[in-house]
């Protein structure tokens, strides 16, 4: 047999596989062609409904931790601020409540100090509230610079 014959076989054989195996098999429909979806003013606002609604789950489960209780009472603290005081640029006096206790520290740049220890007290509520004396250093510090103004410009007016 000639190259060219064999190839006509082969070919034939192959053909008639194929054809076969094609009525045993199932046929799969063709899948008609899908529009092509466009990415337009419908597309960003689905996606920016659903990042809000995201972010509503996220700050409903922050405030459901904090009104259940979630997270310990006091951020589980031993050490309480109970006041402070500026007493020049860089350094305070700070009263700490530790256990039944009262520390009066100072605190500089770099420093502490323990200055006093004391027995806790219990704080009125016009004590725990900011007071009202300083407002009233605040609006003194701005009487004396309205005065020291009127002084400057009286000066520069002679």
């Amino acid at each position: 047999m000639r190259r060219a014959d064999l190839r006509a076989l082969a070919a034939a054989a192959l053909a008639s596989l194929s054809f076969s195996a094609g009525a045993v098999l199932p046929t799969v429909p063709t899948a008609a062609a899908e529009p092509v979806r466009s990415f337009g003013a419908a597309g960003l606002l689905q996606a920016g409904l659903g990042l809000a609604v995201v972010l509503a789950l996220i700050f409903l489960c922050a405030w459901a931790a904090r009104r259940f209780g979630l997270q310990q009472a006091g951020g589980g603290r031993l050490l309480k601020v109970v006041s402070s005081a500026m007493v020049g640029q860089r350094e305070r006096v700070v009263v700490v409540e530790i256990g039944g206790s009262w520390l009066v520290l100072g605190v500089a740049a770099g420093q502490v100090s323990a200055l006093h220890t004391m027995p806790a007290q219990k704080l009125s509520e016009f004590d725990a509230a900011p007071t009202h004396r300083a407002l009233a250093g605040a609006s003194a510090f701005s009487q004396r610079l309205a005065e020291s103004l009127t002084k400057l410009g009286k000066r520069d007016g002679q």
